[in-house]
Formats: structure tokens, sequence, C-alpha cells
């Protein structure tokens, strides 16, 4: 499936799929605002084998098929353990 990223220009690392370029209007109102400005960076060809960064390729395809978006958010730090 073809799709064409966006990275916000507000929250790093949050990347948005689209089915259709420059399609915003398949986000709802509240997800919309909360993104901000967005800037397009490349389209891309998703397969189920493709390797991704960051998101399984599956659900990238099933989200665009379903609601013509994939929100690919940044990932999630976690403290290191510390030594006692």
């Amino acid at each position: 499936m073809h799709c064409f990223i966006y990275k916000s220009l507000q929250k790093q690392d949050l990347y948005l799929f689209l089915r259709n370029q420059d399609d915003f209007s398949c986000l709802p109102e509240a997800l919309k605002a909360s993104l901000g400005r967005m800037e397009f960076v490349f389209s891309l060809e998703v397969t189920p084998e493709r390797k991704l960064a960051s998101a399984d390729p599956v659900s990238v395809i099933n989200n665009l098929n379903e609601r013509g978006y994939f929100l690919q958010l940044p990932p999630v730090l976690t403290k290191p353990a510390t030594l006692q």
C-alpha cells in the first residue's frame, strides 16, 4: 500500500502516515488540532514484509485501510534501573 508520511513540527519523533497525499480530512478534529503543523517527508510503499523503523507494517496497512491514517508516536523512554 502506498502512503505519504508527514512529521510533526511541534512534537519530535511523531509521524503521520496518510493514505492520500495532503488529505488530512480523515483525521478526527481533536487529533488534527493537537498535531499542529505537519511537514511532508516522503512517500513509501508499505507491504506486510517491509521492515519499518518503529511500527508494525500490518498495523500501518490496517489503519490506512480502515481510517485513512496511521499515527506513529514517539518512542517511550524509560529510566535506566539504578543499582543499590
